[in-house]
């Protein structure tokens, strides 16, 4: 420390004193909380990755002197610091490394409020100040103290205050002791040996000097009162907190269940009214869904005896209450299937292109809510209509290849074409999480391009209702779809007459999808997520399917 106090403390803001720790900060919405190394000085606040890392330069900076810092309203533990739309959302280990921080971001705030130039505390001149230049700073300066912000400025005036006050009592003193030792009028005649004092000039000056003190006085105290003021209104506003955490706490998952609408911060999830950037949601749904590829990649496949299939009914699919509603839908997927894309009238885009994989988009919302038209073309080498339809149709190898699904359960068997489902797929945050109710049925179709060729396959899903489901009652948002693949076998015959393999048959697939998501997502994210999803979904399906049926026989 240096030796002259009021001058260091003049020079706190050029040389303030480094303070620095390990918090917890807020990253992003894929990696949530990490320890970084937090560096407070020169009015700067900093963080590396470690402290050990420091020599590389920091990851970010804030500049305090328009900053806001906000202890958390439930975490004890947890302090954010803005300036302008930067938000850093930090959390210390215990309450007493949170408090010191607060301490020294705001001691900083406090001490830059103020200047080190013409702005000069009376404490900075001492009691070595002639009176006269006092009494007019008190005269004079009575804007100058109620000015003032800072109670430790108000007692440095007290400070210099005493000083003079303590010079003119020692006058005064001196004065009345030489008049009660020395009468004037019975023991010295000789007025001159008098001490030379302006009596009325020194009475005035104390009488200015001790009114200053009290002024300034009552400025400290109504300093503490305030102080004393705030710090039991936070103490009573504290209680009142945490007395009412409980129903709070209870409104505000009974909103988010009814509106999806939660306050901004690390706390954030899915919301019609969200802050989070596109940019930010997309990057915690595409972390998600490459977890759970890696998963995916672990699991051992589950094998048809762990999925409850009921026996099927006596009675075929169509007397069952459904099948108006089932061939009508599949007639209509199927016709909406085979039309090209000019025929389908304006409004497809090419999204994404993988070799011979092309895929379309219309763009389409409901309710704010979008439900793009998608449809696929790809074709693939090796696997027929019929395998493709059978492998995406039958529940006993879904778990192998929808790396979504988190439960799988067929509520009636319609038939053997047919089948009712309810599937619950896996939550990615920060989105809620997903079931859906459908029928599925896959036919076989004639080839009416080739009437020598072999027959066209397609798989038709579309959501449907189930009394004992109902939608929306539970932790899971209700999606609502119609899918369709159709699929149409190609064959070339070898030209020397050797029986036909896997390498003389190839496969058109056509897949067409219309799913509502039936809660609130920003609408570039889910047309991201498509992008991304949807050829990798194709890719994956089918490259699963030539995998299981390269050394079986051809299934036509």
């Amino acid at each position: 420390m240096a030796d002259d106090h009021h001058s260091s403390d003049d020079s706190d803001i050029e040389n303030q004193t480094e303070f620095s720790g390990v918090l917890s900060k807020w990253t992003n919405y894929i990696h949530g909380w990490q320890d970084r190394y937090i560096v407070l000085t020169n009015g700067t606040l900093s963080y590396y990755k470690s402290e050990h890392e420091r020599g590389y330069g920091c990851r970010g900076a804030l500049t305090l002197a328009k900053a806001v810092i906000k202890p958390h309203e439930f975490d004890e533990c947890r302090f954010d610091v803005a300036v302008n739309d930067c938000v850093w959302y930090l959390r210390a280990d215990s309450v007493d490394i949170k408090q010191s921080w607060l301490e020294a971001l705001e001691s900083f705030k406090v001490e830059s409020g103020y200047g080190t130039g013409s702005e000069t505390s009376l404490k900075r001149h001492g009691s070595s100040v002639s009176l006269q230049s006092n009494n007019q700073s008190t005269a004079s300066g009575s804007s100058f103290k109620r000015g003032s912000r800072n109670l430790r400025e108000k007692v440095a005036e007290i400070d210099t205050y005493k000083d003079i006050l303590t010079r003119q009592i020692d006058t005064l003193q001196k004065y009345f002791d030489y008049c009660v030792t020395h009468d004037a009028r019975k023991e010295s005649p000789n007025k001159e040996s008098l001490p030379v004092i302006d009596f009325k000039g020194e009475a005035i000056t104390f009488k200015t000097t001790t009114a200053a003190v009290i002024d300034t006085l009552q400025h400290c105290a109504e300093l503490v009162s305030q102080r004393e003021e705030s710090w039991r209104k936070r103490l009573d506003r504290e209680r009142e907190r945490r007395k009412h955490t409980e129903i709070l706490t209870q409104k505000y998952f009974e909103q988010l269940q009814k509106s999806r609408n939660i306050h901004p911060g690390p706390d954030l999830e899915e919301g019609p009214h969200s802050v989070l950037g596109d940019d930010e949601f997309y990057d915690a749904v595409e972390s998600g869904l490459d977890k759970m590829e890696e998963e995916q990649e672990f699991r051992d496949r589950l094998k048809s005896g762990q999925i409850p299939v009921t026996p099927p009914p006596i009675s075929p699919a169509v007397q069952h209450r459904l099948w108006p509603e089932i061939d009508k839908m599949v007639k209509q997927q199927v016709a909406m299937a085979r039309m090209g894309i000019g025929e389908c009238g304006t409004g497809w885009q090419l999204f994404a292109e993988d070799g011979e994989m092309k895929m379309y988009r219309r763009e389409e919302e409901v309710d704010g809510m979008v439900v793009d038209p998608l449809k696929a073309v790809h074709v693939v080498k090796g696997i027929t209509g019929h395998e493709v339809c059978h492998y995406f149709f039958s529940p006993k190898y879904r778990y192998d290849w929808e790396t979504t699904l988190e439960h799988m359960t067929v509520l009636e068997t319609i038939s053997d074409d047919t089948l009712m489902f309810l599937q619950t797929h896996k939550r990615i945050w920060p989105a809620s999480q997903r079931e859906a109710v459908f029928w599925s049925h896959m036919r076989k179709l004639p080839n009416d391009q080739d009437r020598d060729g072999p027959d066209m396959w397609t798989v038709v899903n579309n959501s449907t209702e189930d009394p004992s489901h109902p939608a929306n009652v539970g932790k899971c948002v209700r999606i609502y779809l119609t899918v369709c693949l159709l699929c149409q076998t190609r064959v070339h015959p070898p030209k020397d007459g050797t029986p036909i393999t896997r390498d003389n048959v190839s496969c058109k697939i056509t897949y067409c999808s219309v799913v509502n998501p039936g809660g609130w997502a920003p609408a570039s994210v889910l047309r991201a997520v498509y992008k991304r999803e949807y050829p990798k979904f194709l890719k994956r399906f089918t490259t699963y399917v030539i995998n299981q049926t390269k050394s079986k026989p051809i299934m036509f």
